[in-house]
């Protein structure tokens, strides 16, 4: 889709201007959707070529975690044929349904880089091209996984075999028949752990630097994460002893495996930032032995890995399944509007108020799913914008 034309700066809260939305991933179109239904107009920004693009690069076996019914964003079902755990394919598919369904204004190729506040209480983003676009609020919806985050292993640019990104991993093909270390033992590191035994790799070692919470995905039917959106406003230290008799009766200790059940509740560690490892097959591979858990990483040393327990190993590959980074700081970090890890201190329907007009959308990691809390911050934003604009 071709640039827009600048808004001018002149241009006050009554003139038409849209509301900008940074981002057309799911948080971006979701309310962008909300927007449109209220009579508000929005129009997306996405600096690359299509919607969904951190999703169109994900590993291909990925698929949501989350049920269809609790994922669909407002206004548009997740088609039934898709099944109960959508893949990462056909949630492509649905993004591209549901910006066509909507009939959003999305344009891609526009890289917004910086935003600033006027005088007369209009945001001005800054696009990568030098043009300017003017309007009276702005939603970041970039999500959590913009910038890939690699740690700074002493000795990692001096090693010998093969080292990338889980965001760069696609399947096990590259690496059949190969030794392959996976540093991180979140729902990634495990599903791609897992990917890898399926696809043919000689060896397989998960590098675990804290042990996480398992949980199965569904038992008996019942998927855990309505069991996460039943017990998110209960008292910590309660879910936390509910979680640990729950993953008792369903998980199996794995503890003479090499990968112990955690000290802190699952609910702790998750108000720290670590979700649940939901079991997509990575128990039965740690219990039959394909997959080896081992230390952490602590550094590189040239074909060699140096693990924290002092072990060294010698994979053919690493494949570092170590998270993303925000990377709003360029955009927004002169604002005064993130805290010091990069994260916005407000977010939703809420604005900092050294920034009105300004939300964030997409940047916590809810016990009861991301889709799903996309769907309601997304609404709550929209109500919020559309009392502002009448």
């Amino acid at each position: 889709m071709s640039m827009p034309s600048a808004v001018p700066e002149s241009a006050g809260p009554d003139s038409g201007a849209p509301v900008h939305v940074i981002g057309a991933g799911p948080g971006g179109l979701a309310v962008a959707a909300a927007l449109r239904a209220r009579g508000v107009d929005a129009l997306v920004l996405e600096r690359s070529d299509a919607v969904g693009t951190s999703w169109r690069h994900h590993y291909e076996r990925l698929h949501l975690h989350t049920t269809r019914a609790g994922s669909a964003l407002p206004g548009l079902r997740i088609p039934r044929r898709y099944g109960r755990w959508v893949a990462r394919a056909d949630l492509v598919r649905y993004l591209e349904q549901y910006a066509s369904h909507h009939r959003l204004r999305v344009a891609t190729g526009v890289e917004v880089r910086r935003l600033e506040r006027t005088a007369d209480r209009q945001w001005v983003l800054h696009t990568a091209g030098g043009r300017r676009l003017t309007g009276p609020a702005v939603v970041v919806a970039t999500g959590c996984n913009h910038t890939p985050y690699l740690p700074d292993w002493p000795g990692r640019d001096g090693f010998r075999g093969t080292l990338l990104h889980a965001a760069r991993y696609r399947d096990a093909a590259p690496f059949r028949g190969k030794d392959v270390l996976v540093a991180g033992a979140g729902n990634t590191g495990a599903e791609i752990a897992v990917d890898l035994v399926e696809g043919g790799a000689a060896r397989v070692r998960l590098a675990v630097r804290t042990p996480p919470h398992i949980l199965r995905r569904s038992t008996l039917g019942w998927p855990s994460q309505r069991s996460a959106v039943l017990c998110r406003r209960l008292p910590v230290p309660l879910v936390d002893r509910m979680a640990a008799r729950v993953s008792r009766l369903s998980v199996p200790d794995l503890t003479p495996y090499g990968l112990p059940r955690p000290e802190a509740g699952l609910y702790t560690r998750v108000r720290q930032g670590a979700l649940p490892v939901l079991d997509v097959g990575i128990v039965e591979a740690v219990r039959r032995g394909a997959v080896e858990p081992v230390a952490a990483v602590s550094a590189f040393e040239g074909e060699k890995v140096v693990l924290a327990d002092g072990t060294t190993l010698a994979p053919d590959a690493v494949i570092a399944a170590t998270g993303y980074r925000r990377g709003l700081e360029g955009l927004v970090g002169h604002l005064g509007v993130l805290d010091a890890d990069g994260r916005p201190l407000v977010h939703g329907p809420d604005t900092h108020p050294g920034a009105p007009a300004l939300h964030f959308l997409g940047y916590s990691n809810p016990i009861s799913g991301t889709l799903r809390e996309l769907r309601l911050d997304a609404r709550r934003i929209a109500r919020r914008l559309a009392r502002a604009a009448h």
